[in-house]
């Protein structure tokens, strides 16, 4: 005797992918939008305290995102795990070690072209990905969310990177996550951001190639494929 359609393992990995994309489309069109609306209405000083308007929802938005990676190792997302392992952790430490750990890094304006780059990517790619779940696909949605991240992408580790430099100042005045260890031993935590700061373009680079050869392959069967209702 056939399941019922809503038993069925892979409606229900699929109505989980729907939620969570859904979720996280959610999340990121609340983001962008509050962004604007606010620019609209107080001008360049919506900049300053970007992060105390909206930081909260996007620590959690992409505290949830973490769930990809185990999406990937389980099988019920078809990605790469090491490419978007790297690309997760970049955020994670951006925004959680270097910008929440100091507040005054909360107050420069890469924090806001950060939150606008990274709502960008994501919105569009949460969409594409919540209706490839359904079988929708949309020839334009496709063209987007393969390449509005060749330009962005770079931006993104530009601007984390000068993140990362503007708050070495304030890592080495108030010593944050610098401690001392036995037999004489430390870890000097800007010293540490430099090396990640270098580490950061190394993965950029890889991420980035694996991102062109996936769009490759997409859109060269793309074009064969008719929309699915």
């Amino acid at each position: 005797m056939a399941l019922p359609a809503w038993l069925h393992p892979r409606y229900r990995k699929n109505t989980y992918l729907f939620i969570y994309y859904l979720i996280q489309f959610c999340g990121h069109s609340w983001i962008f939008t509050n962004m604007t609306v606010r620019f609209f209405s107080f001008g360049e000083d919506s900049m300053v305290d970007t992060f105390y308007a909206i930081g909260l929802v996007m620590r959690l938005c992409q505290s949830i995102s973490l769930l990809e990676l185990l999406h990937i190792y389980v099988g019920i997302e078809p990605n790469h795990l090491c490419p978007r392992f790297l690309q997760l952790t970049e955020r994670i430490i951006i925004l959680f070690v270097v910008i929440t750990s100091q507040e005054e890094v909360q107050e420069k304006y890469v924090v806001c072209v950060l939150f606008i780059f990274w709502n960008l990517l994501d919105m569009v790619r949460y969409t594409y990905s919540m209706l490839s779940v359904i079988g929708i696909s949309y020839a334009v949605l496709t063209w987007l969310s393969q390449t509005l991240w060749m330009p962005i992408y770079p931006l993104c580790v530009l601007a984390e990177a000068f993140a990362i430099y503007q708050s070495l100042p304030y890592f080495e005045s108030f010593g944050t996550y610098s401690t001392k260890l036995p037999f004489d031993l430390s870890i000097y935590f800007p010293y540490v951001l430099k090396i990640y700061l270098m580490m950061l373009f190394i993965g950029m680079y890889y991420t980035y190639s694996h991102l062109y050869s996936e769009r490759r392959d997409i859109l060269r069967v793309f074009p064969f494929k008719k929309k699915k209702m």
